[in-house]
């Protein structure tokens, strides 16, 4: 199964996510925009409109859809507009692509609870989209900090 996510800066979240058990792959990319076959220097330029996400692969006999958007919710500032950290621009924007209607209401359920449990002093803004294109980012984005030896994302 596929799950779409944008939480900031991509290396961290791709990271995070292949840290779960069940996961089976994980590529960073670009998702949510109006341009075609975008480029990192595009999507950081904020004329194209994407956010950086990671597409998740997953095998639901070992991780539930739930578990990870209870990760994905963890990993982020979710109450943070278009930024997280130091990370500034609409490219780093709280974000949940759905594949499917249950996704989508999965993603509706755990973002007004997250909300109603008081947990966080600001509304989270995460927005819950239907999956558009993935255009996967370069090679040397994909396991970038797995390759680098760690650094260089806000991710919890």
């Amino acid at each position: 199964m596929k799950a779409t996510f944008g939480a900031g800066c991509f290396w961290g979240v791709e990271m995070s996510f292949r840290r779960l058990d069940g996961v089976t792959d994980a590529a960073v990319g670009y998702a949510g925009g109006h341009t075609d076959n975008p480029t990192y220097a595009e999507v950081c330029g904020h004329g194209s409109g994407h956010a950086e996400v990671v597409e998740v692969e997953y095998d639901p006999a070992r991780i539930g859809y739930e578990a990870l958007l209870k990760a994905f919710f963890e990993m982020h500032d979710p109450t943070q507009v278009n930024r997280q950290g130091p990370d500034i621009g609409d490219q780093y924007r709280s974000v949940v692509f759905f594949h499917s209607p249950e996704q989508q209401a999965a993603a509706e359920k755990a973002k007004a609870d997250l909300d109603a449990s008081g947990r966080h002093a600001r509304p989270i803004a995460t927005s819950i989209e239907s999956a558009p294109t993935f255009w996967r980012a370069e090679e040397y984005h994909q396991r970038y900090i797995e390759r680098r030896g760690g650094g260089g994302c806000a991710v919890r």
